[in-house]
């Protein structure tokens, strides 16, 4: 076999233990939270990087409807409403194989910008020990239905396949 014919060999031989060989860390799914402000640590995560194959899920807006008749639960209870709609979105992430850690972005709509510290305290209390996503806060005229007074929808990743 002449030189340049060996070294053809060889590199077809390499190309195929490359392209066969197992996937590399870089590929492995990973969801990192980061903070570069004081004033934001403990309120919400200022970004989140997935890298890696993931599934991404997005939820709809998620308010205090009630899940058979549409319904508002909790008139007039900004803190219920907030609790509930919670409530609803881990419900929703888990029936697609994720959880509130596995949220990645959330955007709050609420009718009062008065209601800011209860929407914060109902936030550290549905994320108690899971970092905070991170978080975009408006305050809009109406929501979906009368009596409405919280909404929030989010995108959560978790790995592909999960």
């Amino acid at each position: 076999m002449t030189q340049p014919l060996r070294t053809a060999v060889a590199s077809i031989f390499i190309l195929a233990a490359t392209a066969t060989a197992p996937a590399s860390k870089a590929e492995e799914f990973k969801k990192e939270n980061f903070n570069y402000s004081t004033f934001a640590k403990g309120a919400f995560s200022e970004a989140v990087t997935v890298t890696g194959p993931a599934k991404t899920i997005y939820l709809a807006g998620i308010g205090s409807e009630d899940p058979d008749d549409g319904s508002v639960r909790h008139k007039d209870d900004f803190l219920a409403q907030c609790r509930f709609a919670w409530s609803k979105v881990a419900a929703a992430l888990k029936a697609n194989g994720a959880t509130l850690s596995d949220i990645v972005k959330a955007t709050s709509y609420v009718t009062d910008v008065r209601y800011r510290d209860e929407m914060r305290q109902c936030r550290k209390d549905t994320f108690d020990g899971i970092p905070l996503p991170p978080h975009t806060f408006l305050q809009v005229v109406a929501l979906a239905r009368p009596g409405m007074m919280f909404e929030v929808d989010v995108v959560a990743a978790v790995p592909a396949g999960k």
